[in-house]
């Protein structure tokens, strides 16, 4: 839903807009659009971090939770807009970054709690079903808006919040935390110059590549050039804050770990080799590929996402099993072999001509795709393997920041290589061949002086450029075959496909650089590698359980010293007790608390931790049984085996024993 959410306005802005009354082609507006796209993003990229730290510390189904009330009320709110015009379209903004907090909140949270429910030799394929799924949505919410927003633009947003609804309740109802709390104050230093500097990173890259004072881009902008530098300089800050402060929010610890730190440089790059992708190939099929084939404008948006399927196949193909297989074998040969076959699709991308035939097109795709599954699954699965249990949460939101921030990166990449491309041919190409149709030279002039990302953004939007730019009053001057064939499927695709193809070339020139560096850096992981955790302390003690209707027996367990069960053996009197045994109390010197269940034939059958208000949940007990408090620690010093006696309160069907 988090992902879906991500890209589905890409194919659905035209209708928005339209919607709102907004013309996203006039000047200033152009700032409104990339908002409406990359706020979410930017949000994202720069939350995960602060609430896998939240996580960590108040418990990560709390705030998984937490996630899906957050993007649940944010979609009822963008599902309800009535203004018009400007403020309609700043709403829309504000709703998005309330909703990418939401998503936030699920992105930084949803690893960890995987990697503590399966075992490691399970959870590469674990992680991988998830992150399939996750960048599955990304694809999925092309189609996804091309369907629902010519019908009913709301139903753009409208459309997650049933799912927001029933995932608040399911997740409320069905999960619990099975890691590591480590309690500890928030870094509100850290947070505040992270969230400074990358937001200022962000928001100068979005200003980057729209143009400036004649200018094809705005990168000499003094404002953007402020905002990058003082945003590195602030990110430098909080580097230095994180190694001074005793309780950090960004782990740098963390990269003293081989396998962390390459699986994350290696998804910063192929998250900026694929992020891009996804706009460029939109822009080529919806302002080049589907009008020459007999598509109307109006309707490429769709068609757009439905032929960019092939690539979400490949994904659904490659990321299970790729995982399921590092599981056995490790990430780092499928995660480079992944990055080594995507930096060969983009090779063939060159290779293919503007106006391909379809069925190359969609081979290329599926292999991208392929090569993109064997990556993500075994990284991600590498990684959140590689961190301690008690930093899973941080860990896995600084990994999901690397991946957010490289999908913005590579937007302002990608669009500036493509509007240098552009720029160098497109104006001579674009005055030339309308004059030679009749057009004013003057107003031949104006449309070639229009910055290139104008006719990047008509093409992503679906529009004709052409009849928009123009206007009804120039083309009312021309004879009518001369207009109708201005403004027909063919005169613009073909005008721009020279200057389009060369900074196509350029884009995936530096596509297929940043997949061979990161495939490099998979390599660079080493072998497979499992972080282990080990117990500061274990204390061995017996608990003597009794209770009406139920016989005496004697369970000895081992704690460790974050309070939870390391092991379980019954001196049962008689083989037919069911029985609990717990560890230290929350308010024991050991934080956290683990609960066993046993069953009548001496088997372990449930296993839980404490509850928000401190009650036990016990599935499989006996019916009736509500609270268990009261155990004290053990006596015998950290470290030692020992004997202490333990004080049990059980209730049981109303009756304390």
């Amino acid at each position: 839903m988090a992902t879906i959410n991500g890209s589905i306005l890409l194919i659905a802005l035209p209708d928005i807009f339209r919607g709102v009354g907004v013309d996203p082609l006039q000047s200033g507006n152009a700032s409104l659009l990339l908002w409406l796209i990359m706020g979410y993003l930017v949000v994202t990229a720069v939350l995960v971090v602060s609430f896998g730290r939240l996580g960590d510390m108040f418990g990560r189904v709390r705030m998984y939770n937490g996630g899906f009330a957050v993007f649940s009320a944010f979609s009822v709110l963008l599902s309800v807009t009535w203004m018009q015009g400007t403020a309609g379209a700043l709403w829309l903004i504000l709703m998005r970054i309330g909703q990418g907090v939401g998503g936030a909140m699920l992105m930084a949270n949803s690893n960890a709690i995987i990697t503590d429910a399966f075992p490691a030799d399970q959870r590469g394929l674990a992680l991988g079903l998830n992150q399939v799924a996750g960048i599955a949505g990304s694809f999925v919410g092309l189609v996804l808006g091309g369907l629902l927003a010519p019908v009913e633009w709301h139903l753009v947003f409208l459309v997650s919040v049933p799912f927001g609804v029933f995932g608040t309740f399911w997740a409320y109802r069905k999960l619990y935390d099975t890691g590591i709390r480590r309690p500890a104050r928030l870094d509100w230093w850290g947070n505040l110059t992270f969230a400074v500097g990358l937001v200022s990173v962000m928001v100068g890259i979005t200003y980057g590549i729209q143009p400036y004072r004649g200018h094809a881009m705005g990168w000499t902008n003094p404002w953007v050039l402020a905002a990058l530098t003082g945003g590195v300089v602030v990110l430098v800050v909080f580097g230095v804050v994180e190694t001074r402060v005793a309780e950090p929010m960004f782990r740098m610890s963390l990269f003293r770990i081989r396998a962390f730190t390459a699986g994350n440089l290696a998804s910063l790059l192929s998250g900026m080799g694929r992020g891009g992708l996804m706009f460029i190939l939109i822009i080529w099929l919806q302002g080049i590929w589907l009008p020459r084939h007999g598509y109307v404008f109006t309707r490429t948006p769709l068609w757009a996402g439905i032929y960019m399927l092939p690539l979400t196949v490949g994904f659904l193909i490659a990321g299970p099993v790729s995982g399921w297989l590092s599981d056995r074998f490790g990430a780092r040969p499928f995660a480079t072999g992944g990055m080594v076959v995507a930096a060969g699709s983009f090779v063939l991308l060159t290779l293919l001509p503007v106006d391909f035939h379809y069925w190359a097109f969609a081979a290329i795709l599926l292999l991208n795709g392929i090569g993109m599954g064997l990556f993500a699954s075994p990284n991600r699965a590498g990684i959140m393997n590689s961190l301690p249990a008690d930093q899973r949460g941080v860990g896995g939101g600084m990994s999901t920041t690397f991946q957010n921030s490289a999908m913005v990166l590579s937007i302002g990449v990608f669009f500036s290589l493509m509007i240098l491309g552009l720029a160098s041919a497109l104006p001579h190409a674009l005055s030339s061949g309308l004059v030679a149709q009749g057009v004013p030279a003057a107003d031949a002039d104006r449309l070639a002086a229009l910055p290139p990302v104008s006719v990047l953004f008509a093409s992503l939007l679906g529009y004709n450029p052409v009849q928009t730019l123009l206007g009804p009053g120039v083309l009312a001057q021309l004879p009518a075959d001369h207009a109708a064939y201005l403004t027909g499927r063919s005169f613009f695709p073909a005008l721009i496909s020279g200057p389009f193809a060369q900074g196509l070339d350029i884009s995936f020139v530096f596509a297929v650089a940043a997949c061979l560096v990161a495939a490099v850096a998979s390599w660079l992981r080493g072998g497979k590698y499992v972080h282990t955790d080990r117990p500061p302390a274990v204390d061995v003690y017996t608990v003597i359980v009794t209770a009406r209707g139920y016989r005496s027996a004697a369970y000895r367990m081992a704690a460790n010293g974050n309070g939870h069960a390391a092991t379980a053996t019954t001196a049962r009197a008689d083989g037919q007790l069911t029985g609990v045994v717990f560890g230290p109390s929350p308010d024991s010197p050991l934080p956290g608390a683990a609960v066993l269940a046993v069953d009548p034939t001496g088997a372990l059958a449930a296993h839980t931790t404490t509850d928000r208000d401190g009650r036990f949940r016990l599935p499989g007990l006996p019916r009736g049984l509500a609270t268990a408090t009261g155990a004290e620690p053990p006596s015998a010093a950290p470290g030692t085996h020992g004997r202490a006696a333990a004080t049990l309160h059980l209730t049981l069907d109303g009756t304390s024993s």
